[in-house]
This record gives structure tokens, C-alpha cells and sequence, in this order.
């Protein structure tokens, strides 16, 4: 079984819709028994609440999923758990390899964009702030295939 879990500020966002999307393709490949996902922020301010009404809206239109979602806060326990934490800028990249226990947690955290090799280093925005959430899609869809072809390539 392999971990993922994505994590943005709000957990809100943009590590929701790509929870839900990432939910989706498991499915679809048929992996749903060997690839769990969850999702989290690195700030608390929203624990509770349901994904942004603009993620929602995003997801309905692509026909995604997403009631279960809630958002939370990352844990220590996150960093056992999970075999992949992927962010999705360089803020939350920092705060999570400042607050990873030990080297091994740290050497799980990517950026989303860092498994495309041209694009490295690649910041998704926040739509919170850009209102952009099509882009944010767009962006997922631009890496999250890949992620989810590597990671069925281990198992």
C-alpha cells in the first residue's frame, strides 16, 4: 500500500482538489486498494471546513467527488504515514521540511511540479488569492498523471 498526501496552506484549495482528482484516477485505474490519499494544511485557520466554494465548483464541473473532504492541519503521524507529501509552493515546501521529524520524512516532501523535470521548482498558486481555480485544475492535470505513473510503477 502507498501513501499520498497533499498539502497546501488552507487545506482548502488546492490540496483538496487534488485529493479529490488524485481519489479519482486511483479509481479509474483501479488502484484503490493499494494507493490511500489524504490531504492537509500547514495552518490550522480552516480545520473543518469543506473545500473552498471554487474548488467545489472546479470539481463539479469535471463530475470529481469531493464530499468527504474536510480540512485539517498535518500531524506528526503524517510523516510515518505517508510515502509521498506533495505541496504545492515554496512557502509550504519550507514549513514542511522545517517542522519533518527526521531526514526520512523530509526526503518524502516534492513540490507537485517536481516530477516533471522541465518545470522543477514550479509553484501552483494559490486560488484563494488568484481566484484562478481553473488554472489550479489545469495545473493538477499537468501533474498529477505523472505522479500517479510513477507510483504505480512501485508497487
Amino acid at each position: 500500500m502507498k501513501h499520498v498526501l497533499f498539502v497546501c496552506l488552507g487545506n482548502i484549495a488546492r490540496s483538496t482538489m487534488a485529493e479529490a482528482i488524485f481519489v479519482q484516477m486511483i479509481s479509474q485505474r483501479q488502484l484503490a486498494d493499494q494507493i490511500e490519499v489524504d490531504s492537509a494544511g500547514t495552518s490550522n485557520e480552516e480545520t473543518g471546513k469543506r473545500p473552498h466554494l471554487g474548488t467545489q465548483e472546479i470539481l463539479r464541473q469535471h463530475d470529481i467527488p469531493f464530499d468527504w473532504i474536510r480540512a485539517r492541519q498535518i500531524t506528526p503521524s503524517d510523516f510515518e504515514w505517508a510515502d509521498y507529501i506533495i505541496t504545492m509552493d515554496q512557502h509550504n515546501l519550507r514549513h514542511l521540511r522545517q517542522i519533518a521529524p527526521n531526514q526520512l520524512a523530509k526526503d518524502k516532501i516534492s513540490l507537485a511540479y517536481d516530477i516533471l523535470p522541465d518545470r522543477m521548482g514550479t509553484e501552483i498558486p494559490d486560488p484563494w488569492y488568484t481566484q484562478r481555480f481553473d488554472d489550479t485544475y489545469q495545473h493538477l492535470m499537468a501533474t498529477l498523471p505523472k505522479w500517479l505513473d510513477k507510483i504505480e510503477n512501485e508497487l
